[in-house]
């Protein structure tokens, strides 16, 4: 199923979302076209770096989480760069048996999606090169890997503030939500101007300026992603209090809230 990733061409004309996000983890798999967007991005707030291992450490705690209430199957939209731990290796490190299925839409994603694939024996992990606005092709192809007459637990973590609400993005969600089975589970995390309205929109015209979406969006509207399901508790949260206890604190800078909401909620 995995695409050759010899096959695959990466533009690095303008910056990507993944390789930017790889670069605020201090990685490097990414280009000057994406160095050069992130330090700018930094100039809006300086905790860019911050945020993104913030969300890193939620993926963290709510998989442990996942995997405590029974979860053995994932499907996790938008993955981003392999960056240790990765979610495979801590649901089967919990539950060895357990299957994932990656998709993200990042030809570079792609060139190293070896590093995914490497799973337990009694498990299973898969990779799809696909657009998170494709949920119809994201489906079939998770279908044979998942089971959907079961509960998965599917995750998109730090990804819709990229798809604005042009391109659907509630309805992408709920088209994916609808095809799992009752006991599912649905992750978010999003990027907020609930605390800084103005710096948001400094920072979602950088993105425009360089012809891409940043579309941040209040607690209200990350919790309209979750119609219909029942949010674990604390139910939307700061992403950085969300079931602190299930991981190490992350040092920021400062004492302002990290300006996301973060959530799971289960599909009855």
């Amino acid at each position: 199923m995995t695409q050759d990733p010899a096959s695959v061409r990466i533009d690095t004309s303008k910056p990507h979302p993944a390789r930017m996000y790889d670069w605020f983890l201090g990685g490097k798999d990414n280009y000057p076209v994406d160095e050069a967007m992130a330090r700018q991005l930094l100039t809006v707030d300086a905790r860019g770096r911050d945020m993104a291992r913030v969300n890193r450490a939620f993926m963290h705690r709510a998989i442990r989480w996942l995997s405590a209430h029974g979860v053995r199957q994932y499907l996790d939209v938008g993955t981003g760069i392999p960056t240790e731990p990765n979610l495979h290796q801590i649901a089967q490190e919990a539950a060895p048996e357990s299957r994932i299925v990656y998709c993200d839409n990042d030809p570079i994603v792609l060139a190293h999606a070896a590093a995914l694939l490497r799973s337990t024996p009694e498990g299973a992990t898969e990779y799809i090169q696909a657009d998170a606005r494709e949920p119809e092709i994201i489906l079939e192809r998770a279908g044979k890997v998942l089971d959907f007459d079961q509960p998965i637990a599917l995750s998109m973590l730090a990804l819709l503030h990229f798809v604005g609400d042009e391109d659907g993005a509630y309805e992408l969600v709920s088209k994916i939500v609808d095809k799992l089975a009752p006991g599912s589970y649905l992750v978010l995390s999003h990027v907020t101007g609930d605390f800084d309205p103005e710096g948001a929109a400094k920072a979602a015209a950088m993105y425009k300026a360089r012809g891409l979406t940043l579309r941040p969006r209040s607690r209200d509207e990350l919790a309209a992603f979750f119609d219909g399901l029942e949010f674990v508790e604390p139910g939307v949260s700061l992403t950085a209090e969300w079931h602190p206890e299930l991981g190490e604190p992350v040092p920021v800078q400062g004492d302002d809230p990290i300006p996301g909401w973060a959530a799971v909620a289960r599909k009855p």
